[in-house]
C-alpha cells in the first residue's frame, strides 16, 4: 500500500458511497490511487446482518465472498466512471477502528463516511469515525451525506490557534486550497475560560492584534510555497466550534488539527472537532502530526 494512497472506509452504505465520491474527486485533482477498504469483523454469534446478507453463524465464507464481490464491483464502477484513476478494493479482517488506524499509517489520506452497516456496523458519529480520526496516522476527511461538498466553490476554512498541530493543519489547508483553486479563510478564535469574560475596548484590540501577529510568520512561509492562494485572516472572540460550524455553511472544506491550545484547546478529543463532525455543513479534515 502506497503512502500516497487515498484509503476509503467502504461498506456499500450510502454514506460510504458519498465518501468514495469525495475521494475520487480528490484523486482526480492529485492523481493519487484510491483503495476501498472493507473491514470484515468475524463474529461468532447469530443475528448479525450485513449489506444484503441474511443472519447467520460466523465465520461464514459465503458472506465473505459476497463482501469481496461488493467491494470489487464498487471499485470497477469507480474505474468505469473515472478511467484515468487507479482504484482498487480490498477486504481486511479485524475490528474496524483498529484496522483503519493501522492502515492509515500506510496511506496519505483516509476518507470516511459517518454512518455505515455491514463490516462497519455502528459506524456512527461519536464512535468509529471519531475514534479513527483521533488516532489515525494520516489526515482524515469525514464526509457526512448531508454535508457533501460536490459543486461547492466556497473557501477552504482552517482553524488555527498557533499550536504545532494547528500549523500542520494550516499547511494541509493551503495545499487543498491550491489544488482546488479556492481562497483560504484562516480563523483564529479566542474563547474565554470559566469565569472569564471576552475582552472589550482596547483590551480586545490588543488581544486581536497579538493573535494576528503570531500568525504572520507561518502565513508568510506557506504563502511563499503557494503564492497563488488568496488568503484572508479572521481573529475574533467566540466559541471556536460555533464559529467554524458557521463558516462551514459556505465552505468547501473545514480543516482542523487534532490538538490545540488557547481558543482551540483539545481540538479533537474535546468538543470542537466532534461538533464539526456532527454539525459541519461541508466535509471536515482532521490533521495530526505524524
Amino acid at each position: 500500500m502506497s503512502g500516497n494512497e487515498i484509503l476509503v472506509g467502504y461498506d456499500g452504505s450510502s454514506d460510504a458511497s458519498v465518501a468514495l465520491e469525495w475521494a475520487l474527486e480528490e484523486a482526480g485533482r492529485s492523481g493519487r490511487p484510491v483503495r476501498l477498504a472493507y473491514v470484515f469483523e468475524w463474529v461468532t454469534v447469530a443475528g448479525w446482518v450485513g449489506p444484503g446478507i441474511a443472519p447467520g453463524i460466523w465465520p461464514d465464507e459465503a458472506a465473505r465472498r459476497q463482501v469481496e464481490e461488493l467491494v470489487g464491483k464498487a471499485a470497477a464502477d469507480a474505474v468505469a466512471a473515472h478511467p484515468e484513476l487507479t482504484v482498487t478494493g480490498e477486504v481486511f479482517d479485524g475490528p474496524p477502528t483498529v484496522v483503519l488506524q493501522e492502515r492509515s499509517s500506510r496511506a496519505g489520506l483516509l476518507v470516511l463516511g459517518t454512518r455505515g452497516h455491514g463490516g462497519f456496523g455502528g459506524l456512527l458519529v461519536g464512535s468509529t469515525a471519531v475514534a479513527v480520526t483521533a488516532h489515525a496516522h494520516c489526515p482524515v476527511v469525514v464526509v457526512r451525506q448531508e454535508a457533501a461538498a460536490g459543486g461547492r466553490t466556497g473557501p477552504v476554512v482552517v482553524g488555527v490557534d498557533g499550536s504545532e498541530c494547528s500549523l500542520v493543519a494550516l499547511g494541509f489547508a493551503y495545499e487543498q486550497a491550491a489544488a482546488r483553486g479556492l481562497p483560504l479563510h484562516v480563523l483564529r478564535a479566542w474563547h474565554p475560560g470559566p469565569g472569564q469574560r471576552p475582552p472589550s475596548g482596547p483590551e480586545a484590540w490588543e488581544a486581536t492584534a497579538a493573535d494576528r501577529a503570531e500568525l504572520d510568520e507561518p502565513l508568510a512561509r506557506w504563502s511563499r510555497a503557494f503564492p497563488d492562494v488568496e488568503v484572508d485572516v479572521e481573529v475574533t472572540a467566540g466559541s471556536p466550534a460555533s464559529l467554524l460550524v458557521d463558516a462551514s455553511r459556505t465552505a468547501s472544506l473545514v480543516v482542523v488539527g487534532t490538538r490545540g491550545r488557547g481558543g482551540l484547546t483539545g481540538m479533537l478529543l474535546g468538543s470542537v472537532s466532534q461538533q464539526l463532525i456532527h454539525h459541519a455543513h461541508c466535509p471536515v479534515a482532521v490533521v495530526r502530526e505524524r
